[in-house]
């Protein structure tokens, strides 16, 4: 299945160096899930060739504007598009209200349901939970009420030792118990074909945490901990350490020192300030704290992997 983030903006509040405001798609199976609406949000989906179409959930961290002011002008064209399926929003309460404002005063009625969840930005909270996979929401200390995403995939079945199978005629039943990772009994309760001798252990879940705008945050390791990739912002260099505090956003060494603490596998950067036109200084302070960090790049996909 695949599992891969697109960078559609990586700058923060600001457009500039050929950069825009923050903006992914999340690609989890069959479902491309957006995550935060910076302003350029539409002419990126359409430059990269991201089937938005079959974007039916959008995930808002906060409500400062490089978050989501892209998010009308989605909305919008969805409905001049014709969209039929449902649309879910997810974000910050507020967010209904700016959304009912905007379509009251421009006369629109959409073409398709929109549905409206707020966030919970003090606890984790499970927001999607599909077949193959769940989106979770966490807290992040920012300036506003803000949260962070989290997406895991769901347990896979076992896969069976074939050689097992030419030895032995195994019933359904046994089949899905030992896919499921129980043992398969007999009517006495004994064990007639073992999980571990019968099947391979399944492959890792692979997770994905976005932390949009946090101050440094230790606390936050506990969301994130042992994820594939983690996204997090980096919107200053450690000689700008007072700047972060103030403004509650975080350096590129205080990215790689959450990502050392939460053994995160693979750091992506993002939110850059304006004031950096050549981002190497930030990657190689991220990398003196965590070698894997890496610049995300506005059209190039990252994939998640075990």
């Amino acid at each position: 299945m695949d599992f891969s983030v697109t960078i559609l903006g990586a700058n923060s509040a600001v457009p500039a160096h050929g950069r825009n405001q923050t903006c992914q798609v999340v690609t989890l199976g069959n479902q491309l899930y957006l995550v935060d609406c910076g302003e350029s949000t539409q002419i990126q989906l359409r430059k990269y060739k991201v089937k938005f179409s079959k974007i039916n959930n959008i995930f808002i961290s906060h409500l400062h504007g490089d978050h989501y002011l892209g998010l009308m002008g989605v909305i919008s064209t969805f409905h001049l598009n014709r969209r039929k399926d449902p649309l879910t929003i997810f974000g910050p309460k507020g967010l209904d209200e700016i959304i009912i404002a905007h379509l009251k005063h421009g006369n629109t009625k959409l073409n398709y349901p929109l549905k409206f969840i707020p966030t919970d930005p003090d606890k984790k909270s499970l927001l999607v939970d599909d077949n193959t996979h769940q989106v979770y929401s966490f807290p992040l200390k920012h300036r506003l009420p803000c949260t962070g995403f989290y997406f895991i995939e769901k347990p896979k079945p076992r896969n069976l030792v074939k050689e097992k199978l030419k030895d032995q005629k195994l019933s359904l039943e046994a089949i899905e118990t030992l896919k499921s990772g129980k043992d398969f009994l007999d009517e006495e309760g004994n064990v007639l074909y073992p999980v571990e001798e019968f099947t391979y252990p399944p492959a890792p879940l692979r997770k994905y945490a976005f932390c949009s705008d946090t101050i440094y945050d230790p606390e936050l390791v506990p969301f994130i901990k042992g994820v594939d990739l983690l996204y997090h912002e980096a919107t200053f260099m450690n000689d700008e350490a007072v700047r972060a505090r103030e403004t509650f956003h975080s350096t590129a060494a205080q990215a790689g020192a959450i990502a050392r603490a939460g053994k995160v596998k693979k750091l992506l950067l993002g939110h850059y300030s304006t004031r950096y036109s050549d981002l190497s200084p930030l990657l190689l302070e991220a990398q003196d704290i965590f070698p894997n960090s890496f610049l995300s790049v506005e059209g190039e996909s990252y994939c998640v992997s075990e």
